[in-house]
């Protein structure tokens, strides 16, 4: 039985201009999402690094389908993530002849994705044969008008006789 590899596309952009933390924070919105969605999900995030992950993801659908002949829109985004790149380090002058150091990050956005794993569809299984449908079989002949029982009503509970008045002798 031979193991089928899944195939799998990546893009990656290196030393972007931004904090690797900030970047981290629009990525996880896209993973485990296909291409149409992640890419309407990255156009309404606010923040800057959903620019540079939309051009990442962009890069990747645009390998996809010049290097392998896949559908854009028939991908998902099996992996995201953001790395640190190097940090830059300046100077900026402070007060009374001092130095503050200033960094500036960058990081390494790396997007991959994979086709969608469509369900298999089940054969059609074989029609049912229809089951033979059985004869009404005739009905007995009734008998000459048989009473037919209706349930009995309950007698009305019987009234409590007052205790007679004896009259007074006289």
């Amino acid at each position: 039985m031979a193991a089928t590899q899944r195939q799998e596309v990546q893009a990656v952009a290196k030393w972007v201009r931004m904090s690797p933390r900030k970047a981290r924070l629009v990525v996880e919105h896209i993973r485990g999402r296909s291409v149409p969605e992640a890419r309407t999900v990255l156009a309404f995030t606010p923040r800057a690094a959903a620019r540079e992950i939309e051009k990442v993801l962009g890069s990747a659908v645009a390998n996809a389908e010049a290097n392998h002949d896949l559908v854009g829109d028939e991908l998902v985004v099996s992996a995201a993530f953001v790395d640190e790149g190097p940090v830059m380090k300046r100077w900026r002058a402070r007060a009374r002849g001092r130095a503050a150091r200033i960094k500036k990050p960058t990081c390494h956005i790396t997007v991959r994705l994979t086709p969608m794993e469509r369900e298999r569809e089940p054969e059609p299984a074989p029609a049912p044969e229809p089951e033979p449908v059985p004869k009404p079989e005739p009905e007995p002949k009734a008998e000459p008008e048989a009473k037919a029982e209706t349930p009995k009503k309950k007698p009305a509970p019987r009234k409590k006789k007052a205790p007679a008045k004896k009259e007074a002798e006289s």
